[in-house]
């Protein structure tokens, strides 16, 4: 068995679909399925039951994953064991990232990063704040927004201010009624909308409420003239110039959104971790 097996066990494991896996793996269907049908091969016993919604795990199947997870993860410490004491930055890095830093910034970070340590195998998953805390041990590095994790050592990066938009401009001394339009985030966001909402009342009040699942199509609605939506700094700085907007505040205070990276103590031993942390705690987050 290859390493790269197991990690595909794993992600079929995660995602629950042959197609989903292919996707996240950019390889074909058909190559997910023969793998898959190896290792059944391999350790003679079925791994998933296939049912119409996902992949189930057989009882054999859920011991064989669990040895996946253990494999990879001896590899994965074996590897961090010999970038401690090699010349050479190497080793593996595992970043849990939120969805809009990732799209926003992460690219351009980790092309310098990556130019600089070629050697530096990464490990990358995005998603909601709240899922990745739920899971952070799992990480070298988290990247969230909202709350910090407390359990951990937390750097704070920038605040995002919130703004809400719309094609149809907001009266001074008027009731604003639109749809409004969110998109999927961690509770802390919606929460943060809901209590500004509430305090403006008697100014905006939203006829009915649509919720998509990327922020991108969340700004492409409200372009459309669909509906108010709020985004916050770090995604819509050029929306200011073509729409109607306002910044939100409670009790005289910016709304803002936190940026964090958090980090179990000790991790900056690892030479990847550490220069990849001094890269993020330098980077001008504000000025992008």
């Amino acid at each position: 068995m290859r390493m790269d097996d197991y990690e595909i066990l794993l992600k079929l494991y995660e995602i629950g679909t042959i197609r989903g896996t292919a996707k996240a793996i950019l390889i074909s269907q058909p190559a997910v399925t023969q793998r898959l049908k190896y290792m059944e091969n391999y350790f003679g016993e079925e791994i998933f039951i296939r049912t119409s919604k996902r992949l189930l795990p057989t009882p054999a199947g859920e011991q064989i994953i669990q040895h996946a997870k253990e494999t990879v993860e001896k590899e994965r410490q074996f590897k961090n064991r010999l970038a401690e004491t090699g010349e050479a930055i190497q080793g593996t890095l595992s970043i849990a990232c939120s969805s809009l830093i990732s799209q926003r910034y992460l690219p351009d970070i980790l092309g310098e990063y990556t130019a600089a340590y070629p050697k530096v195998t990464i490990d990358l998953v995005t998603g909601i704040s709240e899922n990745i805390k739920q899971n952070h041990k799992q990480y070298h590095v988290c990247i969230i927004r909202g709350e910090k994790l407390k359990e951990t050592t937390s750097v704070h990066l920038f605040d995002d201010p919130l703004y809400i938009f719309d094609t149809e401009p907001f009266p001074e001394q008027a009731l604003k009624e639109r749809p409004i339009i969110s998109f999927k985030s961690d509770d802390s966001m919606h929460e943060l909308v809901d209590s500004w909402l509430f305090e403006q009342q008697n100014y905006i009040k939203p006829q009915k409420k649509m919720t998509v699942d990327q922020i991108e199509t969340c700004k492409q609605f409200m372009k459309q003239g669909i509906g108010m939506a709020v985004l916050p700094g770090s995604v819509s700085n050029h929306l200011k110039e073509h729409y109607p907007y306002i910044p939100l505040f409670l009790e005289k205070k910016a709304v803002t959104r936190d940026t964090w990276v958090c980090f179990q103590e000790g991790i900056r031993q690892l030479p990847q971790v550490d220069h990849f942390l001094r890269l993020l705690e330098n980077y001008d987050f504000v000025a992008v």
